[in-house]
């Protein structure tokens, strides 16, 4: 189970490098993946301090911090 939620959050982490902020509830769909598995990727994301939460208009919006950005960039 671990390797699976690692390799999801490798997939949220390239997704949020190229589109930058994304709605928290759109990646079930996007990765075709069940929400269990997607959030605690997302939880292991943040915990890892790699990403950041976004209120807007009652949603939840989430993105690569500035670092992870740079990263992401020097990747590509």
């Amino acid at each position: 189970m671990q390797k699976m939620i690692g390799e999801i959050a490798g997939k949220v982490w390239n997704i949020l490098g190229k589109k930058g902020r994304v709605d928290i509830s759109r990646f079930p769909q996007i990765l075709k993946e069940k929400g269990e598995i997607v959030y605690q990727a997302l939880g292991w994301l943040a915990r890892e301090d790699k990403i950041e939460f976004h209120k807007k208009e009652g949603r939840t919006f989430v993105s690569l911090n500035h670092k992870e950005q740079e990263i992401f960039k020097k990747s590509d």
